[in-house]
């Protein structure tokens, strides 16, 4: 898991290049991994920034607005990654399994910005751009879900279901974690159950007889407690 730095520890280079916007959301970030939600506040992230407590003020209205770009790079990085993971699969269906595990490790690596993500204290409707990165994260797993049912592998036809299915599953898994549930009660290897469970919906999902290469021998309703 990677770890926050310590306050006051940003990179100044986005700054000094001119990239006001990107250090105060980093600082912002970095404000809220180390310190919370209740210690963002616009002068602080100009703190660690290392700029004037009005410069904020040139890009965010308030503190909403700030939390909001926090928000959106935390969904886009999420489309990152797990776009990284899917196209790092050998095919379809191990391309949608890798997109439920790279799920969860963001998750596990950033709790309390997954949190906030999905949590009450901010508008999303009134931030488009929180919107646009929101709905780009969740089309990897649709693309994911898109490409096994072109492979024939699963026979709903229904891709928005079978996403819905996965991104519950994952986000449930996630949440427990992140909110310390999962440990207390549970202990073990967050992102060997988060394998394990995606194997277990997919192997309900799996068109009976298909091709050899494209269905892992792991992925069957007899081994899917089995995580390697």
């Amino acid at each position: 898991m990677q770890k926050p730095t310590a306050l006051g520890a940003v990179e100044k280079t986005a700054y000094h290049h001119g990239d006001l916007k990107r250090a105060l959301v980093d600082a912002a970030w970095q404000l809220v991994e180390t310190a919370g939600l209740s210690k963002l506040t616009l002068r602080e992230a100009a703190r660690v920034a290392g700029v004037s407590v009005a410069a904020p003020y040139r890009h965010f209205a308030n503190h909403e607005a700030l939390l909001a770009a926090v928000l959106s790079k935390g969904f886009l990085e999420l489309a990152q990654r797990t776009s990284a993971a899917r196209g790092s699969a050998a095919h379809a269906l191990a391309g949608l399994e890798a997109v439920g595990v790279a799920y969860v490790d963001f998750a596990a690596d950033h709790p309390a910005i997954y949190r906030l993500m999905f949590g009450p204290g901010c508008d999303k409707a009134a931030h488009p751009e929180l919107l646009h990165a929101g709905q780009e994260a969740l089309g990897v797993l649709v693309q994911a879900v898109q490409a096994c049912q072109t492979a024939g592998l699963v026979p709903n036809p229904d891709t928005e279901t079978v996403a819905l299915a996965g991104w519950s599953l994952c986000h449930g898994l996630a949440s427990l974690h992140a909110d310390g549930i999962l440990a207390a009660t549970l202990p073990g290897n967050v992102r060997a159950r988060a394998r394990a469970l995606v194997r277990m919906l997919l192997a309900g999902m799996l068109v009976p007889g298909g091709k050899p290469e494209a269905h892992p021998r792991s992925i069957t309703p007899d081994s899917v407690i089995s995580v390697p």
